[in-house]
């Protein structure tokens, strides 16, 4: 399994991108893939073929009316691993006896 964490927005529109990102987020949404949204991004998890075709979907969205994308990728592949998405979060909070902020 692959967990994902990308973030893109266009360049040359403004301040405020939050149009443009709301647009991926529904794309995401409507996936099926797992994921977690953070203030700086997005996080996937699920097969490489899988999250790489969301974030293949939501830059095709993008380049639509856009002429400059800027989008960072960071991936992490763990053999047979699954529900890393809240037991990565899960494992700290227990080595450290307490809830985080997520």
């Amino acid at each position: 399994m692959v967990l994902l964490e990308f973030s893109m927005s266009p360049l040359g529109k403004g301040e405020s991108v939050g149009k443009y990102v709301a647009r991926s987020l529904e794309i995401v949404d409507k996936s099926g893939v797992d994921y977690r949204l953070n203030p700086m991004g997005t996080v996937l998890e699920g097969d490489w073929d899988d999250v790489f075709g969301v974030v293949k979907q939501c830059y095709e969205r993008m380049r639509k009316d856009c002429n400059r994308i800027s989008c960072s990728i960071k991936v992490d592949y763990r053999k047979g691993a699954e529900g890393r998405l809240s037991g990565k979060v899960m494992s700290v909070e227990k080595r450290l006896g307490r809830k985080l902020k997520t």
